[in-house]
């Protein structure tokens, strides 16, 4: 079970709890904002559970690359659910809001479920970010681009809500401070709109970002390069031509090569000795399955790279 996200389903679940009864007790907009988006964290910290638990499955044999995209379609579901949720029930609520003319002065409340909302969060953001770093470090990535293009779609929604949940929680602070000090709702409203403007932008990146995954995505160029240097290196492998390394589910990849061989065999040797190179491939953690053909005479090494960087 991924720890990432059962550590942040926790947090979000005591946070939207204790900002729906703020928001009830202060009538604050960014609180009804603030309560929505964790709701829909909490919500979405479900979709990512399942997500992780049914991409995990074996393949078989209607699924012989295994079931690893589901993540991304689950991943989907949360994503569009944090805009649906989260991002419009919160703008049309600020814009509401906008001609309210009561001024409420339940502050004390807000200010307390806000400070420990920023706690629990922040704990929350620590360990996806100390997950990230690791893997970042791994494949010789900065933080914030492996957290957009890690092949992780549960880690990366709770990356990406977290941060937003933190910068949320400021900005609905502030609505409330400048509603208590001015006493008009006006910038209260501007803060449930802005939150709502952010929730959405994060679901539009993180809906794009797994859409990039369904449809196929190539791996990063340090992973392709350690693939290449994998194969060329065995024993028996002259040279790599055509090499295609896709990401079929969480650091999982499909390998698609084709080699020279060094000598020259009759062609069952040939196809045990490509057999062999494959299962030594697919001996390696999150490959899934390698293909291995002969190189067309005089092709160059990596002839597809060659053409793609043209």
């Amino acid at each position: 079970m991924n720890i990432t996200v059962l550590l942040a389903l926790a947090a979000n679940s005591l946070v939207a709890v204790a900002k729906s009864v703020a928001a009830v007790m202060t009538g604050s907009a960014s609180m009804v904002a603030e309560s929505a988006h964790s709701w829909a964290d909490t919500g979405n910290e479900i979709f990512l559970l399942v997500a992780d638990r049914r991409s995990r499955r074996s393949p078989d044999r209607s699924h012989p690359h295994g079931y690893g995209r589901e993540a991304y379609v689950w991943s989907m579901f949360a994503a569009v659910g944090l805009f649906v949720a989260g991002a419009v029930v919160s703008i049309t609520h600020g814009v509401q809001e906008l001609t309210a003319t009561a001024s409420e002065e339940s502050f004390t409340v807000a200010y307390v479920v806000l400070a420990i909302a920023f706690v629990l969060e922040g704990v929350s953001f620590t360990q996806a970010v100390h997950q990230v770093r690791g893997q970042a470090a791994h494949v010789q990535q900065p933080v914030l681009q492996h957290a957009l293009e890690t092949s992780d779609p549960t880690l990366r929604a709770v990356f990406a809500e977290d941060f937003a949940a933190l910068v949320g929680i400021s900005i609905a602070a502030t609505g409330i401070v400048l509603h208590q000090v001015t006493g008009s709702p006006v910038p209260d409203a501007i803060g449930s709109i802005l939150v709502g403007v952010l929730l959405g932008v994060v679901a539009f990146v993180l809906i794009d970002r797994n859409r990039r995954f369904l449809v196929g995505m190539e791996v990063p160029e340090p992973i392709r390069e350690y693939v290449f240097s994998s194969i060329a290196g065995m024993s028996g492998v002259s040279s790599v031509g055509y090499l295609h390394v896709e990401f079929v589910g969480p650091h999982l990849v499909y390998i698609v090569a084709s080699v020279d061989l060094v000598g020259d065999e009759p062609e069952p040797a040939v196809a045990d000795r490509l057999r062999a190179l494959e299962q030594q491939l697919e001996q390696q953690d999150g490959v899934v399955e390698a293909v291995l053909t002969v190189s067309r005479p005089g092709e160059p090494p990596d002839a597809e790279l060659d053409e793609a960087t043209d």
